[in-house]
């Protein structure tokens, strides 16, 4: 991956540049009105709403001071239905100009990182019909088919985009980050979610620097 890249959680000033990345990954694709609204205010209100949503997570990726690249994540679970706590990931997007760089596997390395963080036991997402260089790039990663959408285990999906970084880093393997996390939830309250928000920061800083350096070409999702 190119220098510079930079991975961190959505802040208001990277809201308007991060818009204008939705819109134009709606113009890329046939399936436009799956993506997103065409209206910049709309789609800024529902980016600020997902935010805000318990386990809501918007990631971008920074070059030169542009946004490059997003990633829209929840941690959805335990419901009545299961008791697991799972990562979804709704979209990926790396602008057509800085793909093949690695930014894609940067975003979903941090997005990891917080699904360890969560407790995540699988990591999820639904490729929107056609988005053949998403499809490609989830392959690649290890997801596999699961109704209509790809999942893969948090654990499996951290070996394979840090294996190269470890070796040439010396970052923590995975267990020693699962450790950390189970400690973490022991020592706090349930549904305490300000000791989480702050975990879940630290990590996003660590998975910046820990971030592999792999060509991808992503879309949304």
């Amino acid at each position: 991956m190119r220098p510079g890249i930079e991975v961190r959680s959505l802040r208001p000033d990277d809201m308007e540049s991060l818009v204008e990345l939705c819109l134009t990954a709606r113009r890329e694709t046939w399936a436009g009105p799956q993506v997103c609204s065409a209206d910049a205010a709309t789609v800024g209100g529902q980016l600020g709403t997902l935010m805000g949503l318990p386990g809501g997570t918007v990631l971008v990726a920074r070059c030169d001071g542009d946004v490059v690249g997003m990633l829209l994540a929840r941690v959805v679970g335990p419901n009545p239905f299961t008791d697991q706590t799972n990562l979804a990931v709704e979209a990926v997007y790396v602008h057509p100009h800085h793909r093949r760089k690695g930014v894609g596997h940067a975003l979903m390395l941090v997005a990891v990182e917080l699904a360890i963080v969560a407790g995540a036991e699988q990591v999820f997402t639904s490729p929107i019909p056609g988005a053949r260089g998403m499809q490609r790039f989830l392959v690649r990663l290890g997801f596999v088919p699961a109704a209509a959408h790809r999942v893969i285990a948090t654990a499996t999906l951290h070996r394979r985009l840090t294996a190269d970084a470890q070796a040439r880093t010396g970052t923590r393997p995975v267990d020693e980050l699962i450790a950390r996390r189970r400690q973490s939830r022991g020592d706090a309250a349930p549904g305490d979610q300000d000791v989480r928000r702050g975990s879940i920061t630290r990590h996003v800083s660590r998975a910046v620097h820990t971030r592999r350096a792999l060509e991808s070409s992503t879309t949304i999702s």
